[in-house]
């Protein structure tokens, strides 16, 4: 009697190869030339894929850079969790300036947010999540996530797309000083 064996699901494989390769891609290419003048095309050429790989994952160059800012502060990644929410929130802060602070990161970002339009990008909808988070787990008396997202966030952000220069160590600290103030 034969014994039929189902197939044992993949984990990775080329889907995860093309995506890795596509960001590595889109990273390189901002880098090089800012995210203003990247294609699709460029993007494919350069990791190896089909642009229809691109757009059938993605839909568009905007998605796609919007995906690519948003995946190098991944969501995912730990907490802060000293016990008080204000040491989280400077600790959190610190990460996210400092992952701001690197050129192509910032590149990212400032790419994501020119094609996010009307609709909440997804750096954005990331770091309201962890906001939620942080109150549901302590004592948040009277802070609400959007005041963490309006005082600490939204100025890092405003500051890596306007003003990097700005920004500095003392950056997360001023700010989270101030929601407490």
């Amino acid at each position: 009697m034969e014994t039929k064996t189902t197939p044992s699901k993949r984990t990775g494989g080329r889907s995860a190869a093309v995506i890795h390769n596509v960001r590595t891609a889109v990273e390189e290419l901002v880098k090089e030339r800012g995210s203003d003048r990247v294609t699709v095309p460029m993007v494919a050429e350069r990791a190896g894929v089909n642009p229809t790989s691109i757009y059938r994952r993605w839909g568009d160059l905007p998605t796609l850079i919007n995906d690519i800012a948003t995946y190098r502060l991944d969501p995912e990644r730990p907490l802060p969790q000293s016990g008080t929410l204000r040491e989280d929130l400077t600790d959190w802060a610190r990460e996210i300036v400092e992952h701001y602070s690197k050129p192509v990161n910032a590149a990212l970002l400032r790419g994501g947010a020119a094609n996010a339009g009307e609709r909440e990008s997804d750096c954005l909808r990331n770091r309201r999540a962890e906001a939620t988070m942080f109150i549901e787990r302590t004592d948040a008396a009277g802070i609400t996530p959007d005041d963490i997202v309006d005082h600490v966030v939204a100025p890092i952000i405003y500051r890596v797309i306007f003003q990097p220069w700005t920004l500095t160590d003392r950056t997360a600290d001023d700010l989270v000083a101030r929601l407490f103030a």
